[in-house]
């Protein structure tokens, strides 16, 4: 084998050698070469690839689990998303009916004390007018007593001074005209 690789050129007595037929010994020396590439890469190199494709394989299986899990669970919280949204929907709804409730109660309430206030001040104001209808009909009694004094003294032409006498004269007067009133 030596030979072989050492050899420039032929020797002389040997035969040529055939280009399409191989050297015997090269096809042995290939063939252990081979053999040992094919240990080497059976022993080392197909396990460790087997390994990342395994890797490989389960983190995409695990990928797609993990996104059947998220996709799951997004569904699941949209489901409630949707429930407390109805929930609150019916809530807010519930909510605005008890303030109308609430608020045709207070304006009730407001009306009827309006009432009430109302009532209070007429009430107030008929009793104010009555009083003062009753100072104005005093005042006016007196008053007009005293011009009934004067006209009466100046139609008989003797002085009513008397005191006693003007207020029997007045009282007479006024009686006289309630009387003429009442008719």
């Amino acid at each position: 084998m030596i030979n072989l690789y050492l050899a420039v050129a032929p020797e002389e007595g040997a035969a040529e050698h055939n280009p399409i037929v191989p050297i015997w010994e090269e096809i042995v020396v290939g063939t252990v070469a081979f053999a040992v590439l094919c240990f080497v890469l059976m022993k080392f190199v197909f396990p460790l690839m087997e390994k990342t494709f395994q890797a490989r394989v389960d983190a995409i299986e695990g990928g797609i689990k993990r996104a059947e899990t998220a996709q799951a669970e997004a569904n699941q919280l949209l489901e409630q998303y949707k429930a407390q949204l109805s929930e609150a929907r019916t809530e807010a709804a519930r909510i605005r009916d008890e303030a109308r409730a609430d608020a045709e109660g207070i304006r009730q309430d407001v009306l009827a004390k309006a009432r009430e206030e109302s009532d209070r001040i007429i009430a107030a104001g008929n009793e104010q007018l009555a009083a003062q209808r009753e100072a104005i009909v005093r005042e006016l009694r007196s008053e007009v007593g005293t011009l009934a004094v004067d006209l009466a003294s100046k139609i008989v032409g003797e002085a009513l001074a008397d005191e006693a006498r003007t207020r029997g004269t007045v009282e007479r007067f006024i009686a006289d005209l309630d009387t003429a009133g009442q008719r």
